[in-house]
Formats: structure tokens, sequence, C-alpha cells
């Protein structure tokens, strides 16, 4: 079976409810995963894109914030989640295809501003749920499995416009780098991005403080789709929908997309 799967930080699936649509019609992903939705599970607005043919959704959700959900059109059915760090948010979900494939969509904490776990709870919080993604893989290598979503970090120097301006900048700090490669080599995950797309700069997330963003290009790669080392080599055809970022009233974020031949 071969599918294509998006990963999307929509920030807000309510208000950007259109864009989602306009995303389901116009490149029709098998499977779309979207992080920061800010809704509970039965405020989603799922009617339109059951119009669309997108009949199943797997979520979890928060009132006003965090909420990850899984939009098919192929049948899914719900494998879980879990509270990495006990912060209580709905931060993971995963479901299971026809196939066996396990996706998971992740919302990792953005971990605020300060670098310092000292100084800084949200920065310490975000360390302890990759901690807790690291410990878990240790223990249950994935198989047959699919991680997704904003990871909100951007480990490679050319993930980001200028590596060293960043060195000291949240998503981008020597820690969460080290942090999140040690997670994914635990799980024997594999970048599929970078796999198909192994060299230049390569970003998913522009500010909305830059009004230019597109001329100015400081974007970071926080946005990632990894495998499982068993069917990681299936994943081709990788790429950003950038324009996706320029649409009107957009999330800061554009979608990420991966096929997979399984």
């Amino acid at each position: 079976m071969t599918f294509t799967l998006a990963t999307w930080n929509i920030n807000s699936v309510r208000l950007r409810e259109g864009l989602v649509a306009r995303l389901l019609r116009d490149e029709a992903p098998d499977v779309l995963c979207l992080q920061e939705c800010k809704s509970p599970v039965d405020k989603i607005p799922t009617e339109q894109f059951r119009a669309l043919g997108y009949n199943w959704m797997i979520a979890r959700g928060q009132k006003g914030y965090n909420g990850v959900a899984i939009l098919s059109r192929l049948p899914l059915t719900d494998a879980g989640s879990v509270d990495f760090a006990d912060l209580g948010h709905a931060r993971h979900v995963a479901a299971r295809l026809e196939n066996g494939v396990t996706v998971n969509c992740v919302y990792v904490p953005a971990g605020g501003d300060i670098p310092d776990r000292e100084q800084n709870e949200k920065f310490g919080q975000k360390l302890d749920f990759l901690t807790q993604m690291r410990d878990s893989f240790r223990a249950e290598k994935p198989a047959k499995s699919i991680l997704v979503g904003d990871l909100n970090i951007a480990p490679r120097e050319d993930d980001v416009w200028n590596h060293k301006a960043l060195l000291k900048i949240v998503s981008h700090t020597p820690v969460e780098v080290d942090q999140l490669n040690e997670t994914r080599e635990a799980g024997g995950w594999v970048d599929v991005t970078r796999a198909n797309i192994p060299d230049g700069k390569l970003y998913s997330w522009w500010s909305y403080r830059a009004a230019d963003w597109d001329a100015a290009d400081k974007g970071r790669r926080l946005d990632h789709v990894w495998a499982s080392a068993d069917i990681a080599a299936s994943g081709q055809g990788s790429r950003v929908l950038r324009d996706a970022r320029g649409w009107e009233q957009p999330s800061d974020h554009a979608p990420v997309f991966a096929t997979f031949d399984l």
C-alpha cells in the first residue's frame, strides 16, 4: 500500500478550519497529523473534513491549547496516547492503519524563552518530555511505526537560518539538539525528511514577527517525519509545502509531507 502522510502545526484547528480543508482538497494526503489544535475533541470541526473523504479521526484535545489529531481517508483505529513527563497535556496520540503501521502524532513543548531549566520551568518540561520519550523507546523499540509532529527542535546546522546566531535560542541549543538526537537514536528512528533531502537549508517554521517572512527567510525546521528502522527505506518524496505559510491568516508552520510504500 502506498500512502502519503502530512504533518502540520495548525495553531488552532477551528480558527484555520478553512486552511485544513484547502490542504485536504488541494494536496489530498491520505493521513494528516495536526498539532496545536487548541480544541476539545468534540469541538474539532470534522463535518467539512468528512465531506472531503476524511472519515476517520483519532484525537486528544484540550480547551484553548495543545491538542493533537490524526485525520485519515484510510481506516484507523485508536492506538492510545502517552502523557510524557506527566504534564497533563494533550501532546501525543497514536493510530493504527489497516496495514499494521502505527502513526504517532507528537507535539513537544516549545520550552519558553530561556534555555535554562533552573530559570525556566517550561524548558525543564521540554527536556523531561524528550527524556521520557527516549526511555520509552529504549524499553520497547518501535517497529512498523511512523512518528511525526512539531518536535520544536531544529537539530541540524542547515535546519536553521543561522546556526551561530541560534545556538543560545530555544529550539537550537546544544542541550536540546543532543536530547532530540538521543531520543531518535534510542528508537532507531530514521529522519525520513533528511534521508530524502540530505543537503541544503530546509525550514518548516517562520516567525509571525517577520512581516516579510518569505524574503527574510529566517526559518527553522521544527516539524519532522521519522520512521522506525524496519520501514524507513519505504519513505520517499519528502517535501515542505512552503506556500501554505503565505496563505491568508496562516499558521506559522508549513506542512511537511512524505510518501510510504508499505
